[in-house]
């Protein structure tokens, strides 16, 4: 099993910045594959950024130039750098982890059942 406890959600303007931290426990030698996605109000979740074990990411188009994905290895932990925040941005944010080398592009459209899930941290942006 592995745990995933996010962080570093909360209230900017739009404009403003966050950055999200997703810290990963148990058995972490077993991940191959993690990413951030996003569930909006009255919406769908939808995948936001992913990050295979190579270190080589994917992102949604509504968010490229904006948020950067990364990972400490050696903390376990996931970011999720967001810039130029916009009112669409606004969602709960949640971190996700599976052992399978996953597609990328198809794991950002949900196409697969990802194995791990954090509880997810409140992203709101104000305009």
């Amino acid at each position: 099993q592995v745990q995933l406890v996010e962080s570093g959600g909360g209230s900017v303007q739009a404009g403003g910045s966050l950055e999200l931290s997703c810290a990963a426990s148990g058995y972490t030698g077993r991940v191959y594959f993690m990413g951030w996605f996003r569930q909006a109000p009255g919406k769908e979740r939808e995948g936001v950024a992913v990050i295979d074990v190579a270190g080589i990411t994917s992102y949604a188009d509504s968010v490229k130039g904006r948020f950067t994905i990364s990972k400490d290895n050696a903390k376990n932990t996931l970011y999720l750098q967001m810039n130029s925040l916009q009112p669409d941005d606004t969602a709960v944010y949640y971190c996700a982890a599976d052992p399978r080398a996953l597609q990328r592009d198809a794991a950002l459209r949900l196409y697969y059942d990802i194995s791990y899930w954090g509880k997810g941290t409140l992203v709101t942006i104000s305009s």
